[in-house]
């Protein structure tokens, strides 16, 4: 196939609800959606850099840049007959995981629609449904926190995920679980912590999480072997896991006995394909993770989360979860079993909205 031209949208859309981590606030989704043409066809990706650098140094701005001077001319006017051609072209580039894998995925979608089979299919997915769960942030009271995850669960969410700060941590986690003593619950630090609050997290055992994610540094994998060591509760690293090397690392030196696998965050889905593959041959459970993502991204998620080796719900929840409208028909839909049903379409199997999406746009670029 040939890429006959590259469009790229720098996009604000805003969310039904604040989300607080312990990175700040978002009130909108920044983002970039790519759309590749190729042979008649056109896939589309997205980036999930976002607006500041908290979760990762690379924002939309910073993507922005990437994508227009040095990943969309190195590809253009190409032949590729797979995504892993598109992602050599980007070898010479150094880091930007995140602009990297708009452009791989729009390339994923694009070979998955010539094939005519859905982009689960092409990556080797097996099931129909994927579990999924909602990530709560930070409120400003606990009763609101409380009131929150009430309405996720008369919704049908089975799992929730707290979102943990220093000062917002052990009384939550305690006030929640007395709350609904069975409901499936973990917490996600995002980096907030140093190894001086271990018993912090010792005194979490008691609680029956399913996990703890990355309650120390993103580049503090030896750090969390220490702490791992400590606990009953599964360590599960997001931020310190950057490819199948990072993951190959933590596995190793039994830093973590669970692994967030983000699409963007890795550099695509070949990347979260392969680490994956890594976990699921030494038996240890992956989760697909999310990032705001407009229904475009959250395709993708799904599919990837379609894998035999994710058995832990993940942070891909329904459309109405984060917006009012997405850009996409028919918008993702929670089931009464707390699934999400896998596109069977070609490629990502649903249809992106153009009117949506150019309401959307700040900014727009064409190559081609």
């Amino acid at each position: 196939m040939k890429i006959e031209q590259i469009e790229l949208y720098h996009i604000s859309m805003p969310l039904v609800a604040p989300f607080e981590t312990s990175f700040g606030v978002e009130t909108e989704r920044h983002g970039i959606i790519a759309a590749l043409r190729a042979d008649g066809l056109t896939g589309y990706g997205e980036c999930v850099a976002s607006r500041e650098p908290g979760y990762s140094y690379e924002t939309a701005s910073t993507a922005w840049h990437i994508l227009t001077e040095f990943l969309a001319p190195r590809i253009l006017g190409m032949e590729f007959a797979s995504a892993g051609d598109v992602m050599a072209r980007f070898a010479p580039v150094c880091g930007h995981a995140m602009a990297k894998a708009a452009l791989e995925q729009a390339a994923w979608d694009v070979l998955a629609q010539a094939k005519n089979v859905s982009l689960s299919k092409l990556l080797g997915g097996t099931r129909p449904q994927v579990n999924v769960g909602v990530s709560v942030g930070i409120h400003p009271t606990a009763a609101a926190l409380l009131d929150r995850i009430e309405r996720y669960l008369a919704d049908g969410y089975k799992r929730i995920k707290i979102k943990i700060k220093p000062g917002w941590d052990l009384d939550i986690v305690r006030q929640v679980r007395a709350r609904w003593p069975k409901v499936w619950l973990q917490v996600d630090a995002n980096s907030a912590y140093t190894l001086a609050d271990q018993s912090l997290f010792e005194a979490m055992d008691e609680f029956k999480l399913l996990l703890i994610e990355q309650p120390l540094g993103h580049d503090d994998i030896y750090e969390h072997s220490l702490l791992q060591a400590h606990l009953a509760t599964p360590l599960c690293l997001d931020e310190s896991i950057l490819s199948a090397a990072h993951a190959r690392a933590a596995l190793a030196l039994k830093a973590c006995r669970v692994i967030n696998i983000k699409v963007g965050r890795v550099g695509g889905l070949a990347e979260a394909r392969h680490i994956h593959n890594l976990c699921h041959k030494q038996n240890i459970p992956v989760w697909c993770g999310g990032m705001l993502e407009t229904g475009i991204g959250r395709a993708a998620n799904v599919a990837i989360a379609s894998l035999p080796g994710f058995t832990l719900p993940g942070d891909i929840s329904a459309s109405a979860r984060y917006y009012a409208e997405d850009l996409v028909e028919p918008p993702f839909a929670l089931n009464a079993d707390s699934t999400l049903s896998v596109p069977t379409g070609p490629g990502l199997g649903v249809r992106v909205i153009e009117a949506r999406l150019k309401a959307a746009t700040l900014r727009s670029e064409r190559f081609g």
